[in-house]
């Protein structure tokens, strides 16, 4: 008597290789069908976007504990936030006292959308600037949770970054790249010289 195991298939990438269902049953986002795949943002989320060199310092001053989840398009860094955040960028901003003053920091809110970067752990786009998390989103993790808020400062139990630290960073740092990049012409003038 011969006995022949049965044959086991191969593994399958997770959701069978689906970022929308990847998105929408992990970690509950909602999604617009692409190409390329887009996040809803506003309802679970919004993003603060800058350009990614001003990006890579506020992840630099703010630490690993300063943000949510982390994305890069290109040239742009998208630094998740709580829900309702795009709508106060402007007066905090004012607050803080950079109102009047232009900075390369924009917010998407509700009706806006962001291109879903490729889920952790899965082969690429392969395409130039497509959308990568740096710092990626944990499914079963309350994310909303884990994003920068506003919150009051008098609360040493507020689970969180603040928003307000955040958002005084970022636009700290998109001035400094401003004046560099500002800077830069002046600095070739006076070597050609």
């Amino acid at each position: 008597m011969s006995f022949l195991a049965p044959r086991v298939p191969p593994p399958r990438s997770p959701l069978d290789g689906d970022p929308v269902r990847w998105y929408e049953e992990r970690l509950g986002w909602a999604t617009v069908a692409g190409p390329p795949v887009a996040l809803v943002t506003g309802l679970r989320f919004d993003v603060l976007e800058l350009s990614a060199e001003a990006g890579r310092a506020v992840l630099r001053r703010t630490g690993a504990g300063g943000t949510g989840p982390v994305a890069l398009a290109g040239r742009r860094m998208r630094l998740l936030v709580a829900a309702g955040s795009a709508e106060e960028l402007p007066g905090l901003l004012d607050w803080l006292e950079w109102g009047g003053i232009s900075l390369d920091l924009t917010a998407l809110g509700a009706g806006s959308r962001m291109a879903a970067p490729v889920p952790p752990g899965w082969s690429g786009s392969g395409a130039p600037g497509a959308a990568v998390w740096l710092r990626a989103p944990e499914p079963g993790r309350a994310v909303e949770a884990s994003l920068p808020a506003l919150r009051p400062a008098a609360r040493a139990d507020a689970a969180g970054p603040c928003l307000v630290r955040l958002v005084a960073a970022a636009a700290a740092e998109c001035h400094r790249v401003r004046l560099l990049n500002a800077q830069q012409p002046a600095r070739q003038r006076f070597a050609s010289s």
